[in-house]
């Protein structure tokens, strides 16, 4: 990204949320150390910690301060190592703070559990070619009013001669559900009102087509709107194939939905192959 500003250390709050609990909690452990050395190497260049035998003694008594342990070993003997004693307490109760901040703020963060499928598939439905994926919940509970929006981006050539990458919406038989449980396919008719009407795997290689997915609802369990992304190039369509079935029905009439065959494709048997 040639030409952007600078932004160390502007983003590390949106970074340290989206990072796994272990990233997170290994950089405030680090932060917290790191914090502990550079006053450790200030109580051993001015001295003046009774009992202290060098650096690690001193990283020791940094340790205890800062954690207001205090296990009477090691203690200041000097008025400039008291203060930099009072410094630190200082410094580790606004690191504290800060990293008890960080720590809730990541729990009280709702993310979305959605799953989608790793391709696209083209296949006939009800006679008209229709682009479909599906759309999964992990959770138990449920997502309210779940909207999902498609968008297409493919590469052009204008009518001046100039390469353009132009995004298109791509209008859904059904854009929302009143609540997200289990699965749902998402379907766009490749019909004339179509930007994708007449495309074959081919064309879709040449234009470089990508698809956009984003998905909104509200969790019903903390009451917060969750979102969820998925990005397809053209290399994620599988043309003319289907989705393997994830639901059957038992005698009984209860439901059971096989996640196994989730992802799974199987080619479109024309009835000429059939033949």
């Amino acid at each position: 990204m040639l030409g952007a500003p600078r932004s160390i250390g502007r983003d590390a709050y949106h970074w340290f949320l989206r990072q796994p609990w272990s990233i997170s909690l290994a950089t405030i452990a680090a932060g917290f150390l790191a914090v502990n050395a550079v006053f450790a190497t200030a109580y051993w260049i001015v001295g003046g910690i009774a009992g202290s035998r060098g650096w690690l003694d001193d990283f020791y008594f940094s340790v205890q301060t800062s954690a207001t342990v205090g296990y009477g070993g090691m203690a200041p003997r000097t008025d400039l190592a008291n203060f930099m004693m009072i410094a630190e307490s200082v410094v580790s109760l606004i690191v504290t703070a800060v990293a008890t901040g960080l720590v809730f703020s990541k729990f009280s963060r709702t993310t979305a559990r959605i799953r989608f499928t790793s391709k696209i598939v083209v296949t006939q439905l009800d006679g008209v070619p229709t682009m479909m994926f599906r759309v999964g919940h992990e959770r138990s509970g449920a997502m309210i009013e779940t909207t999902v929006r498609v968008t297409m981006t493919r590469t052009e050539i204008t009518k001046e001669g100039e390469r353009y990458y132009r995004m298109y919406d791509l209008p859904l038989v059904r854009d929302r559900t009143p609540q997200l449980t289990r699965t749902w396919t998402v379907m766009h008719p490749l019909t004339d009102w179509s930007q994708l009407k007449g495309v074959d795997a081919a064309a879709a290689a040449a234009q470089e087509i990508e698809i956009g997915v984003a998905v909104t609802g509200l969790d019903e369990t903390s009451m917060q709107t969750v979102h969820a992304r998925k990005l397809y190039d053209h290399t994620d369509i599988a043309w003319n194939h289907k989705f393997a079935e994830v639901l059957s029905e038992r005698p009984d009439g209860s439901l059971v939905v096989d996640l196994n065959n989730f992802d799974q494709v199987v080619p479109v048997v024309t009835s000429q192959h059939a033949a």
